[in-house]
């Protein structure tokens, strides 16, 4: 696997030949694909100059896994050579996916991307680096479950081993017994796996294995400092070592807890969590068994049965239960490094994302990337047809249009499940669409106490009215209002009373849901009055497929507004009494409103000003 976020894997191509392997490589990462654009159309990442950006990735410490020659990344990035140990993982890939050369950071993760690759693409892995090529592993870049604890010490060791000493293995590591390692009972150097803390050894390195899980529990709004407070000293008293830690662990109820979280935060591992039925399991291995807490959340323990629950069948509890004044602690060992997807559920996630009018280059990056790393995508059916590509090993859900509770309500309740879960709109997702009713339905408590406890985050998108204004111009450079004509929520005489308001005000006004198959009657109503407040030339755009195959988007004065020219698809903005036409030498005509500047300096405008 690739151990990198994905948010922080760039797939960099330079042509349309490579995208194929492209798309492979993102599939198995989640990582973006960065597309050079003068000879890609579609990437999620487009780049006009390949070096610069090559560097820019470099500097950010971003994975590069680039499908290019090996001698253009190195002379684009061979400037910024100078600290090895910081560099991050750098990878070469035939467009063919056959080659696969790790470059740079070999030992920070280039040379574990390489094999996977090559295991799932069908190539060939060039690994250089000598301790790899000698004994087939790398000293200092263990496999995912055990943290090398002094790093520093790993260029002498494997010098030693280069020059013919033998190994000397203190505990157990079924990763180290399978390499070509020369063991023996009385090595020169030291090859420690333990989760207790020591100080090595100059010709030793210590590996902690992540075999513990961390039981907590505390009070509701219990301080993080408290909680992280108790687990270190907890750990110190035993002589423990905080990298061993595999998982923080937890009853479902504390799910949303902000001190929990923080403390996986603190020790840089993941909280997961479990159910009151599945703690009490654990109940005959107890060590501080509380009928107090089965009285009060349907188990026995929480700390306690949570890190043996985490641990299996094999685990053993090793620190029972620690208290400080509103917090709870417990350790327990596995026998083998913690497995995260065997081990409780997460708190799930919710992104609510709006992916503007549907084309990717309107797609923020960071929507994006959210959708990139959700399991799961729900959202009406054209929308995620929208997304092509990025639905790929992803589980959709799809809805007809007009389902929006239920649509909203599913995506919260899969999130209740552990499962990240993006929410797709179109637009901007706070504007007319889902976010409202996410935070509606927490609320009215109308959902499922999982569902409830679930982490949520709302990502921007560009807005019909955004896009449409941007079409035509800058219709919105003065105040502005949206209004929506639709009277399936809101009362059609509230919105005739926010139409005059706006009339009287002078707003320019984008008009949502101007007609329908059904409603043919509240835009005519709206062109009457703001006929009485402004001039019969005031300019409207009528834009329509923004963003998609048959965009078409027009300027018209507003005594020419038609409303047989109108539909679903199509943002109505209506300019204020100063909102003009002006046209550029190419014949075009554009639509703006001034904000003010040149009345305020005469006919001068400053730079500051502006």
């Amino acid at each position: 696997m690739i151990s990198a976020k994905p948010e922080n894997i760039a797939i960099v191509v330079l042509s349309r030949s490579g995208m194929a392997t492209a798309e492979k490589i993102k599939q198995l990462s989640s990582g973006e694909i960065h597309g050079f654009a003068k000879r890609i159309d579609q990437s999620d990442q487009p780049f006009d100059n390949v070096g610069e950006h090559l560097r820019r990735l470099f500097e950010e410490g971003q994975t590069i896994i680039a499908i290019m020659a090996s001698g253009a990344i190195i002379r684009s990035l061979a400037p910024l050579l100078n600290d090895k140990m910081a560099e991050p993982p750098v990878v070469a890939v035939s467009e063919d996916g056959m080659s696969i050369v790790p470059l740079l950071g070999g030992h920070h993760g280039a040379n574990q991307i390489g094999r996977f690759l090559a295991e799932n693409l069908g190539g060939i892995a060039a690994i250089t680096t000598s301790g790899d090529v000698h004994f087939g592993v790398a000293l200092d870049e263990p496999p995912t479950g055990y943290v090398l604890a002094n790093p520093g010490n790993a260029k002498l060791v494997m010098a030693e081993l280069l020059k013919g000493e033998t190994a000397q293995l203190n505990g157990h590591a079924d990763w180290l017994k399978a390499s070509r390692l020369p063991f023996a009972d009385d090595g020169a150097v030291h090859l420690t796996v333990s989760d207790e803390t020591k100080q090595p050894l100059a010709n030793e390195l210590l590996y902690h294995p992540k075999t513990l899980a961390l039981g907590l529990g505390c009070e509701r709004g219990t301080p993080a400092k408290e909680v992280i407070d108790l687990a270190e000293q907890v750990l110190s008293n035993a002589g423990l070592a905080a990298q061993s830690i595999g998982a923080i662990v937890s009853i479902d109820l504390k799910a949303d807890e902000v001190a929990l979280h923080a403390a996986g935060a603190h020790f840089d591992v993941p909280v997961r969590f479990y159910s009151a039925e599945r703690l009490e399991q654990e109940a005959d291995r107890l060590a501080t068994p509380s009928d107090v807490v089965f009285a009060e959340v349907g188990c026995h323990g929480v700390a306690e049965g949570a890190a043996l629950a985490a641990t299996g069948a094999d685990g053993a509890l090793i620190i029972a239960k620690q208290k400080s004044k509103r917090a709870t602690a417990a350790i327990a060992r596995a026998s083998a490094p913690i497995e995260l997807t065997e081990t409780g559920r997460p708190r799930g996630h919710l992104s609510v994302v709006g992916i503007g009018p549907g084309s990717e280059v309107w797609r923020s990056p960071e929507v994006s990337q959210l959708i990139g790393m959700a399991s799961d995508l729900v959202g009406y059916s054209l929308y995620l047809d929208l997304l092509e590509g990025l639905t790929k090993g992803k589980q959709r859900h799809d809805f007809d249009l007009g389902r929006e509770e239920d649509r909203v309500r599913h995506a919260m309740e899969l999130a209740g499940e552990g499962r990240n879960v993006a929410l797709v709109c179109s637009g901007d997702a706070g504007i007319y669409a889902m976010a409202t009713l996410v935070f509606e339905l927490l609320e009215n408590g109308q959902l499922s106490d999982a569902a409830n406890r679930i982490s949520i985050q709302v990502s921007p998108g560009i807005s019909a009215l955004q896009a449409a204004a941007a079409r035509a111009g800058a219709p919105l450079g003065h105040d502005f209002c949206t209004i929506s004509l639709s009277d399936l929520l809101t009362p059609w005489e509230m919105i005739k009373t926010r139409v005059g308001a706006a009339a009287e005000g002078d707003f320019v006004i984008a008009f949502y849901n101007p007609v329908s198959k059904r409603r043919r009657t509240q835009l005519a109503h709206a062109k009457q009055v703001l006929l009485e407040y402004r001039p019969k030339d005031t300019p409207v755009i009528l834009a329509t497929n923004l963003g998609r195959e048959g965009e078409n988007v027009r300027i018209i004065p507003l005594v020419d507004l038609e409303i047989d020219e109108v539909d679903m698809l199509t943002v109505v903005i209506v300019g204020s009494s100063d909102s003009r036409v002006t046209r550029t030498g190419d014949g075009k005509s554009w639509m703006y409103t001034p904000r003010g500047y040149a009345a305020k300096e005469g006919t001068k405008i400053k730079g500051a000003d502006l």
